[in-house]
């Protein structure tokens, strides 16, 4: 990498840095990578039917400002190759593949929601890979979930702007206002989005999550597998994922640290950028 590169990467943000693709396996993998070239990367694993552009810029490009941070689409998502898988095993294999093909040894991981069943999967079985890992708005293995039900309550409130307001923020006005504004920061790129793959991508990835909850882990095998320092992450009134599975996760992992955000639900994390940033690079820096 040219000096020129590097500074153009420093000085990208997820509205600026351009969609790069790298490929192995058969799949060819979309990404965006922000923030210095050396470091620990901060690997970014998305939500349920989400996409690199589905990223709050003001949680990705924060992280960015001290790390290297990359944004990406797995396997048929966005604008990867390859077809979704249904099971979050498969999913996780492909993310590591990802990670691999970038040559990097050691990775940070930040899950959110489904990529928090990703991360964890990851982080149990690959243990000299993952460093240490965040886990926001996400279930331990046969957790709790109202997938189907919430959508079909959000998607029903025809009034509102975006099915994101009533998915990922409580009722009050303070949570409404601070999702209308991740809305509108998350629509300010207009060159080079990423694109939506529609239901080829959220039967499966629906098929995964709901499955994942579903399989009984009574003595929460997977998280005790875990042993890299871990920082759990819920909204109060999340309810897709309900914060006891934060509470649960917290208390199975063997170094694990809790954040619960008030007054809000599923998009926390958008909803206090900031103090969400905050906390994470407290987290990653000690």
């Amino acid at each position: 990498m040219t000096e020129l590169d590097t500074a153009s990467q420093n000085a990208a943000t997820l509205e600026t840095a351009p969609t790069r693709y790298i490929e192995g396996g058969g799949i060819r993998f979309a990404y965006r990578r922000l923030g210095p070239s050396t470091g620990t990367a901060l690997i970014l694993l998305q939500h349920f039917s989400g996409n690199i552009d589905a990223w709050d810029p003001a949680v990705v490009n924060a992280l960015a400002t001290d790390r290297p941070v990359i944004v990406f689409d797995n396997a048929g998502v966005g604008r990867s190759t390859g077809q979704t898988p249904d099971n979050i095993a498969a999913m996780a294999r492909d993310a590591v593949a990802f990670i691999k093909l970038l040559g990097l040894s050691q990775v940070d991981l930040l899950g959110f929601s489904l990529g928090g069943f990703i991360a964890q999967q990851i982080a149990a079985e690959h243990a000299t890979l993952v460093r240490k890992l965040i886990l926001v708005g996400t279930a331990p293995k046969g957790g709790e979930e109202h997938l189907l039900a919430v959508l079909q309550d959000a998607f029903s409130q025809t009034e509102a702007p975006d099915v994101r307001l009533p998915l990922f923020f409580t009722k009050s006005s303070a949570s409404q206002s601070a999702g209308r504004a991740f809305l509108k920061r998350a629509k300010v790129r207009k060159e080079d989005r990423d694109t939506d793959n529609g239901s080829t991508v959220t039967d499966p990835q629906a098929k995964a999550l709901i499955t994942w909850c579903a399989t009984p882990d009574p003595e929460h095998a997977l998280l005790r597998a875990i042993h890299q320092p871990a920082l759990v992450v819920s909204g109060s009134h999340d309810t897709m994922l309900p914060a006891d599975n934060a509470y649960a996760m917290f208390k199975a992992l063997s170094n694990a640290q809790l954040v619960l955000y008030p007054d809000s639900g599923h998009g926390a994390l958008f909803q206090y950028p900031e103090l969400f940033v905050s906390h994470v690079r407290t987290f990653l820096e000690a």
